[in-house]
């Protein structure tokens, strides 16, 4: 009986490989890597849907884990993204946030799953605001996690 090595342990993107198949050939980037976080804090002050909140730069190499979202009042109907030029919710699809004081984790699969495709090149990130403006006041977290091979 075979057994089937994760696609990080195998260093491969082809699903249900064996180590007989392809060894062990584990990527830095996700396998026993160490863990960073980038975090951005904005205090609200009835930021508009034109606005945009930059939480930071990904490294060149890093590799998304997931993220978390912690405001200390509801952000009502206003919807906030997590992304990136040309793809604002590549970590975060646009919606509600109306958890208080409540730690909410978020990631989208394809990134959250993506083995191989590490950040080929340095990338900023940041919250995209729509449907309404934020509440006038509050403060808003938004941490990132990533492994980036160190």
């Amino acid at each position: 009986m075979p057994a089937y090595l994760s696609q990080e342990l195998a260093g491969s993107t082809t699903a249900n490989q064996t180590a007989a198949a392809v060894g062990y050939r584990p990527r830095a980037s996700a396998y026993q890597a160490n863990t960073r976080r980038l975090r951005g804090t904005f205090t609200l002050g009835t930021q508009t849907t034109s606005d945009t909140l930059e939480i930071g730069n990904l490294p060149a190499g890093a590799t998304f884990a997931f993220g978390v979202l912690t405001s200390s009042v509801s952000l009502g109907s206003s919807t906030v993204a997590i992304g990136t030029v040309g793809a604002t919710g590549k970590y975060r699809a646009g919606a509600v946030f109306t958890a208080v004081d409540t730690p909410t984790m978020f990631g989208i699969a394809t990134q959250v799953g993506a083995v191989d495709p590490a950040l080929a090149a340095e990338e900023r990130v940041f919250v995209t605001i729509g449907a309404a403006s934020l509440p006038a006041s509050g403060t808003f977290v938004v941490d990132l996690y990533f492994s980036d091979g160190t």
